[in-house]
């Protein structure tokens, strides 16, 4: 058997959630250090598409520049930490962007994290400090678990959701793709979160939430549409009838969720400066 190999990560991003991360990626390598292990990971630095950025440190980790940057360091792991109750289908959209293959994501889980041998949890996932994954719990690719999240019996996390801290998740619930779940929720046991929905914070939620909506309140109520970003994404993932152009203009010149032929999005920032 041969012997564990410290990688190098990236991560894309440098706002609160990016910091979060590389917080994580330094407890592990503790974590691994204090058991005698060589660190899983060696942090290579932030990418993020704010210029004002490149060049900086955010809490002593470089921004090395843009996040194209992941192609020139193809033997580099990346996490993908973008997203916010503004913009939550951020996330989707980069990781569309960049088309890197799976083998290229990291899987994050802060060593306080209790995640059960029963459950299971994607690449490109990241479970912060605390979180908790009782039985048979299924975690999808490139999820955000913030702190104190509690996944009960038998859940089912989908791709690109986050669950913001402190969401308590009752047996047999399942969250649809990009669905954001606000901090501090609760959900009630074998009820539906549809995809690309936002459940506001310290909601609770007793009834199941359609795809594409916002809902909150105690009981949890539908207040209004989802925003447009989460939106195109629904139409996105929607089966696209035979004859008809998908997810673009007819002419190729953009998409529906405003970004280029290229597929990126100009104002994509995903940082703020950091003194």
């Amino acid at each position: 058997m041969s012997a564990p190999v410290t990688e190098d990560l990236l991560i894309v991003g440098a706002g609160g959630f990016a910091r979060e991360t590389a917080q994580a990626v330094r407890d592990v390598a503790a974590a691994d250090v204090a058991g005698g292990r060589p660190p899983r990971w060696r942090l290579a630095g932030h990418l993020d598409d704010d210029p004002a950025l490149h060049g900086r440190e955010v809490d002593g980790v470089p921004v090395r520049g843009g996040c194209e940057l992941v192609h020139e360091l193809p033997a580099a792991r990346v996490v993908v930490c973008a997203g916010s109750p503004r913009d939550y289908a951020v996330r989707a959209r980069l990781v569309r962007r960049l088309g890197l293959p799976g083998e290229r994501y990291a899987t994050v889980v802060h060593p306080t994290a209790a995640v059960s041998g029963s459950s299971a949890v994607g690449p490109g996932s990241v479970l912060l400090a605390h979180c908790v994954l009782t039985a048979g719990v299924r975690v999808g690719s490139h999820v955000a678990v913030m702190p104190q999240v509690v996944l009960t019996h038998e859940d089912e996390v989908a791709d690109f959701a986050t669950l913001a801290t402190g969401v308590r998740l009752g047996g047999g619930v399942r969250v649809g793709r990009g669905a954001y779940v606000g901090a501090g929720a609760l959900v009630r046991e074998y009820t539906a979160i549809g995809a690309w929905s936002l459940t506001g914070m310290g909601s609770t939620v007793l009834a199941d939430v359609p795809a594409g909506q916002v809902w909150a309140g105690g009981p949890a109520r539908l207040l209004r549409p989802a925003g447009a970003a989460a939106l195109a994404e629904l139409a996105r993932d929607a089966p696209v009838p035979a004859g008809t152009a998908a997810h673009g203009t007819e002419d190729g010149s953009g998409t529906e969720d405003g970004t280029g032929p290229d597929g990126r999005r100009p104002e994509t920032r995903m940082g703020s400066p950091v003194a």
